[in-house]
C-alpha cells in the first residue's frame, strides 16, 4: 500500500508517518516545513531539538520505506505531478496550520490560516479529480467543530439523528457546527468540501475529529534521537498538557486562561498514529457521506489539570483573563464508538505517561524561552 502523507513533518504527521512504514505502507511524506518557519517567526522552536527533514528521512527508512518531497499544498502544479507518479492507495491528510490562537493574532495570520488550509484542501481534491485518482482520503480534523457543550447530548460522530417539526420525519444531519476560532472554522469549511466531492465524485473520505493531544514521542520516535518529535509549549502552538508541564519546570506560574472550567477532550500522540493507521484500513463505500470519528481518548477538565500538576511539582497556578470568547465553565461528552469498534483501546492520562512529558521537558528546558510562554492572541 502506497500512502501520502500531506504534513508528514508536524507534531501529528511524523509519528503518524513512522508508523504507517512500520506497518508495511510505502510512506511518501510532502511537507513545506511552514510549521519549522512558523516557530522560528515566532521565536518558539520545538523544545526537543528536531533534526533536519534529511536527516529525519535517512533515520526514518530504518523504520520502513519513507520518502519525502518537499512541496506546497496549495500548489496544483506541483501536488498534481506528485499525485500523477505515486498514484498513492491512500492519503493522509495533515497538511494545515492547527493552532486557533495562531489564527486570531492578526489578519496576516487569519487570511493564511484560511489561504493555506482550505484552499489546499480543495486544491487536493481538485487534482485527484483532473487525474481520476479515488484514493482513500482521512482528513485530520478538530473536536473544535463541535463547540463545547452537551446541549445536544453525547457528542456523536460528525452527524445527528433528528426528528424535523414540521414533518414529523426522522433524518439524519450533519452535526451543527459551532467553530470557536479561524482555525476551527477552516475545519467546518473542510468538511463541506469533503461532502461535496464524495457526493459528486464518488470519494471515499474519512474525517477524524482529533481532541487535544498531549504527549511528545510513540514508541519508534524515542527509540532513536534523529526520529525525535517535535514540542510545543508557547502560548501559540503549545497544547495545554504540554505547556503547563513545560512551565512547571521551569517554575513558572501555569497560566490557566478564564476560570480553568474548560472540559476538552484530550488523545496521546502515539494514539493519534494509532487511530490513523486503523482509519486507513476502514474507508467508506464510495460516494458515501464523508465518515466521521471522534479521534479521542477521554474528557478532562482543564482547571483540575492545572491543580493535578500544581500538586506534583509545586507549582503555583495562576488564573488570567481569558482572550477566547468562550463559556467560562462546560460540560462534554464524546462518543469514539467508531474507532473503537475498529480495535482502538485509548491510553488515559496516568501518573506513568506525566513522567514521559516531565522528562522530556526535564530534559531540554535550558531550550525554554519564558518570553513566548503567554499567547499574544486575542478573540
Amino acid at each position: 500500500m502506497k500512502a501520502l502523507v500531506l504534513g508528514g513533518d508536524g507534531f501529528c504527521g511524523w509519528p503518524t508517518s513512522l508508523h504507517l512504514a512500520a506497518e508495511g505502507y510505502a510512506v511518501t511524506i510532502a511537507d513545506n516545513l511552514s510549521r519549522r518557519a512558523i516557530a522560528d517567526d515566532l521565536g518558539a522552536p520545538s523544545l526537543t531539538p528536531i533534526r533536519s527533514i534529511e536527516d529525519r528521512v535517512t533515520a526514518a527508512r530504518n523504520v520502513g520505506d519513507v520518502q519525502f518531497s518537499h512541496l506546497d499544498v496549495t500548489d496544483p502544479v506541483a501536488l498534481k505531478a506528485l499525485l500523477g507518479t505515486l498514484e498513492p492507495d491512500v492519503i493522509v491528510h495533515f497538511a494545515e496550520q492547527r493552532s486557533a490562537p495562531y489564527s486570531m493574532l492578526g489578519d496576516a495570520q487569519r487570511r493564511y490560516t484560511v489561504a493555506n488550509n482550505v484552499n489546499g484542501t480543495n486544491t487536493l481534491f481538485s487534482a485527484l479529480v483532473e487525474l481520476g485518482q479515488r484514493p482513500h482520503v482521512v482528513h485530520l480534523g478538530t473536536m473544535g467543530v463541535y463547540g463545547y457543550s452537551d446541549d445536544l447530548g453525547e457528542l456523536q460522530e460528525g452527524y445527528l439523528d433528528v426528528r424535523v417539526a414540521q414533518t414529523g420525519r426522522d433524518v439524519t444531519i450533519g452535526y451543527p457546527a459551532n467553530p470557536g476560532s479561524i482555525y476551527h472554522l477552516t475545519k467546518c469549511l473542510d468538511h463541506t468540501l469533503m461532502q461535496f466531492y464524495a457526493k459528486n465524485w464518488q470519494f471515499q473520505i474519512t474525517d477524524l475529529h482529533q481532541g487535544i493531544v498531549w504527549g511528545t514521542d510513540s514508541e519508534i520516535t524515542s527509540s532513536d534521537e534523529a526520529l525525535i518529535n517535535r514540542f510545543d509549549y508557547d502560548g501559540e502552538y503549545g497544547t495545554v498538557l504540554n505547556r503547563l508541564v513545560s512551565q512547571a519546570a521551569v517554575g513558572h506560574p501555569l497560566t490557566v486562561y478564564g476560570t480553568g472550567g474548560q472540559s476538552r477532550a484530550f488523545i496521546h500522540i502515539s494514539d493519534t498514529a494509532r487511530c490513523v493507521h486503523l482509519a486507513t484500513g476502514a474507508p467508506p463505500d464510495p460516494g458515501a457521506q464523508v465518515q466521521v470519528f471522534n479521534q479521542v481518548a477521554e474528557v478532562r477538565n482543564v482547571g483540575a489539570l492545572a491543580r493535578m500538576i500544581a500538586e506534583r511539582t509545586g507549582a503555583e497556578v495562576s488564573y488570567l483573563d481569558n482572550p477566547r470568547k468562550e463559556a467560562a465553565a462546560n460540560q462534554l461528552r464524546v462518543s469514539n464508538a467508531g474507532l473503537r469498534s475498529l480495535g482502538f483501546e485509548p491510553r488515559t492520562l496516568e501518573d506513568s505517561l506525566m513522567d514521559e512529558i516531565s522528562a522530556t521537558v526535564g530534559r531540554y528546558k535550558d531550550r525554554l524561552n519564558r518570553d513566548v510562554i503567554f499567547s499574544k492572541a486575542r478573540w
